[in-house]
């Protein structure tokens, strides 16, 4: 079966689009591979396909619920076999205009899902944009979880226009290009469609003099403290979605979301695989020929391991749910220990002698005592007589 392709990739958008950015993605994809406009074409069936895959991105990712899953724990995180009627997967395709119906809703100023957009009191009501705010962890906090706090952007309003955006003493004006309607007729092709009025961007209103504060906003900028619980098992690059936390809406609509994004601090001795960890441990020589217990740090203190007589480099250890219990697992990764085997430095006169000591006697034993150097050494005679 072939991967799934990141739905953001298939709508040609970043991460953080808002969903208008993902709206006009998806409407231009649909247009070029809607099937009722590639009949008969050699590359039909890579149309339907490509508008198949379109249209799956876009239900996922214009519903806010989907969204957030998607983001947090991908493919996996979504239902794909959730189809609505009419899309990918269903039989047949509709019609050219059922296939846009979700999207020119909004031209034509009916509700969008959730009450997300649309017209009140005949003005256009726009959603919030996203807010996406980096947050740096250790290993350890990302094991055990944390609450935190975290500075984001808020808006109050104004106190000197309150709200109004117009300066003391002055009030703002019905808008003469679309008469406070918010937005006006346009006409494409076959379509007579209502359009966002370019004047007053669908306020219905135009501010002849603004406040000086606010700029004409009615409200200001300014700091809020949230508090964020980090859940334990996090990983880099997942994000927490905080509803609620984004830009405000515009007209009295709902604001959007902020979403935490995960970064993790390089750790000192671990390095993170999934669930499981992995460090190196230095051993000397001796202590690799002879063997012996060791210590080796883990995330909850110290732990032994024993070394067996003439370990090599590169031998690998395993401590059983010694790693981190993932934020979907039930039981912890494990953790292992790669053994580095390290030849001493800055040797004195004494210990060269003894090594040499130690090499001659070990040459005297022959292939028992190095089995690996005599195997290469006959791997070698064996290449240059071929």
């Amino acid at each position: 079966m072939a991967t799934k392709r990141d739905y953001y990739e298939v709508l040609g958008v970043p991460k953080n689009a808002s969903e208008d950015e993902i709206k006009k993605a998806y409407r231009k994809l649909a247009m070029k591979h809607h099937p009722d406009r590639n009949q008969g074409d050699s590359g039909s069936k890579d149309s339907e396909a490509r508008f198949k895959e379109a249209k799956e991105a876009y239900e996922m990712l214009s519903e806010p619920e989907k969204r957030a899953a998607y983001d947090q724990f991908g493919h996996a995180g979504v239902d794909p076999n959730m189809r609505g009627p009419g899309g990918p997967g269903a039989e047949g395709f509709g019609g050219f205009a059922e296939a846009f119906g979700d999207i020119f809703g909004d031209i034509f100023g009916q509700q969008q899902r959730g009450g997300a957009a649309g017209a009140r009191g005949g003005r256009q009501v726009y959603r919030g944009s996203d807010l996406s705010y980096a947050m740096e962890i250790t290993l350890e906090e990302a094991a055990k979880g944390k609450d935190a706090q975290i500075r984001i952007p808020s808006w109050d309003e104004c106190e000197i226009c309150h709200g109004s955006g117009a300066k003391p003493g002055t009030q703002a004006k019905t808008c003469t290009t679309c008469h406070g309607a918010g937005v006006v007729q346009m006409r494409q092709g076959f379509f007579s469609v209502q359009q966002t009025c370019p004047q007053c961007r669908g306020t219905g209103k135009i501010i002849p003099e603004p406040c000086t504060t606010c700029h004409g906003q009615g409200k200001v900028k300014k700091q809020k403290t949230l508090e964020v619980r980090i859940p334990g098992g996090i990983d880099d690059g997942m994000r927490i979605r905080s509803a609620g936390n984004g830009e405000p809406g515009t007209n009295g609509g709902p604001p959007g979301d902020l979403f935490i994004e995960i970064r993790m601090k390089k750790h000192p001795i671990f390095e993170r695989d999934g669930d499981d960890l992995h460090c190196v441990v230095p051993v000397s020589i001796a202590r690799a020929a002879l063997g012996g217990e060791i210590d080796v740090p883990t995330l909850d203190g110290k732990a032994a391991i024993d070394i067996p007589e003439g370990t090599q480099a590169g031998k690998q250890f395993r401590l059983r749910s010694k790693g981190i219990k993932g934020v979907r697992s039930s039981i912890a990764g494990d953790l292992y220990c790669h053994i580095a085997v390290e030849t001493p430095v800055k040797l004195t006169e004494h210990q060269r002698k003894l090594l040499k000591e130690l090499d001659e006697s070990l040459k005297k034993g022959g292939a028992k005592h190095s089995p690996n150097e005599e195997s290469w050494a006959d791997k070698l005679k064996g290449f240059f007589n071929a």
